[in-house]
């Protein structure tokens, strides 16, 4: 099934922890609107603007997976809301700077980045009916912090 003219269910939902646990990954109807909706604000105009084909590490995560990882079963990927991603070839902190000026989000995290190591880490991006515009950054080291910080 195919959220928009870039990014597909199945890629959403791909989790390599999922299948090696036997755990179902399959997003439900609510979820899958969410996912479509990530897609729209978020996913297409971010390869619109850089023109690279790229697709998400982590997407939609159901509850068990969300446990099973050490996250919450409440985090946003288990409700089809967010997408931790790269893209080829950027600078995940230009990425998430780009994001920060041109999208409408919920929660934007830089997550592990490295300074002088533009492809370290990755970009957490979710979506919300009511989008907070919440920026942080993640490191090991300090945990969250808010802003983007290179």
């Amino acid at each position: 099934m195919q959220l928009s003219d870039h990014f597909s269910l199945a890629e959403l939902e791909k989790s390599d922890i999922a299948a090696r646990n036997n755990l179902d990954n399959s997003a439900d109807k609510e979820s899958i609107e969410y996912l479509t909706l990530l897609c729209k604000e978020i996913l297409e105009p971010v390869r619109e603007h850089y023109g690279v084909p790229f697709s998400p590490s982590s997407g939609y995560r159901s509850e068990a997976l969300c446990v099973l990882i050490g996250s919450s079963a409440k985090s946003q990927h288990a409700k089809g809301q967010a997408a931790d991603f790269e893209v080829p070839g950027v600078d995940n902190y230009n990425l998430a700077t780009w994001i920060e000026a041109n999208l409408n989000f919920d929660q934007l995290i830089l997550e592990c980045y490295t300074k002088g190591d533009p492809h370290s880490g990755w970009v957490h991006c979710s979506i919300s009916d009511e989008p907070r515009h919440d920026v942080l950054t993640y490191t090991k080291k300090a945990g969250y912090e808010k802003g983007l910080i290179r």
